[in-house]
Parts: structure tokens; C-alpha cells; sequence
């Protein structure tokens, strides 16, 4: 009996490593974690009524009345984003597809308060023009070195 080796570069995807790998220093770091925590605990409140939150249902609701709709489904997706994400960002794994769900979900909310004007005092836009800001450079800078994204790259290789 032959045994065959794989070599894991030739069955790894060749964009995998790019996504995960990143050159970015502590400030990645210091960037994701509470990023990520501060959009899981949003999205415990969506999802699961954590925290004062209202629940899918709740939220649904309200998002239907801002003009989401389906309402729930809605309520599912951003609670989604910002809780898995959330975690993802502060776990450092998927950094980027998970910023780019969060940074797209905080372009909603953007919309929503826009008219509000900035101060968040008034149901303005700067709390959610601040994780927009802040998953955005997520997506370019990516987990950093001290994240789980950049331990699996470097065993790719």
C-alpha cells in the first residue's frame, strides 16, 4: 500500500491566506476587542433580549416601524452581525468578512440616525458612525499579529 502526501498549499484556496494574514501591530488589537464586545452586547439585545434588550420579536417590530422590513428577519440579521461578528472581531478570527458584515450593518444604523443629526444625546449619528468607522479599518487592517486569523496564515504558509 502507497501512501500519498498532501501538501496543504496545494488544497488551500489560494485568497485564504491574504484574508487571514495580517501585518498590523497591538493596535489591531486594541481596536477589535472592545469593538467587537461592544457589537456583541448590541446584538445579544437584538437577538436574545440580553442586556435590556427587546428580543427578536421586539426589535422586529421596531425595526418594521422604521420602515426594515420583514421586521424579524431584519432584527435576525443585524443581531446576527453584531453578536457573531462581534465575537469574531473580538476572538481576531475572520476579521475581515466579520468587519465587513459589522461595517455594513452599522451603514444601516448610519441611515437610520443621519436626520437625527451627530450627537447621540439626540438619537444621532455618532455612536454608529464610530463602529462604522472603526470595522472599516478593521476590513483593511485585518486581526493583527495577535489574532487567531494570523496564527492560522502562518500555518498555511
Amino acid at each position: 500500500m502507497t501512501t500519498t502526501t498532501v501538501n496543504q498549499a496545494s488544497v488551500t484556496p489560494k485568497f485564504i491566506k491574504p484574508l487571514l494574514a495580517s501585518q498590523a501591530g497591538i493596535g489591531a488589537l486594541v481596536l477589535r476587542v472592545p469593538i467587537g464586545l461592544i457589537l456583541a452586547a448590541h446584538g445579544s439585545q437584538k437577538l436574545f433580549g440580553w442586556l435590556g434588550g427587546y428580543g427578536l420579536e421586539g426589535t422586529g417590530q421596531w425595526m418594521a416601524s422604521i420602515g426594515f422590513e420583514p421586521g424579524v428577519l431584519m432584527a435576525l440579521l443585524a443581531g446576527s452581525a453584531e453578536f457573531f461578528g462581534g465575537l469574531l472581531l473580538a476572538l481576531g478570527l475572520l476579521t475581515r468578512p466579520a468587519a465587513l458584515v459589522a461595517a455594513f450593518t452599522m451603514l444601516m444604523a448610519l441611515t437610520f440616525h443621519l436626520p437625527n443629526g451627530l450627537f447621540v444625546s439626540n438619537n444621532g449619528y455618532e455612536f454608529a458612525l464610530s463602529l462604522l468607522t472603526a470595522t472599516a479599518a478593521l476590513i483593511f487592517l485585518g486581526g493583527g499579529r495577535l489574532s487567531l486569523d494570523n496564527a492560522i496564515a502562518k500555518k498555511i504558509q
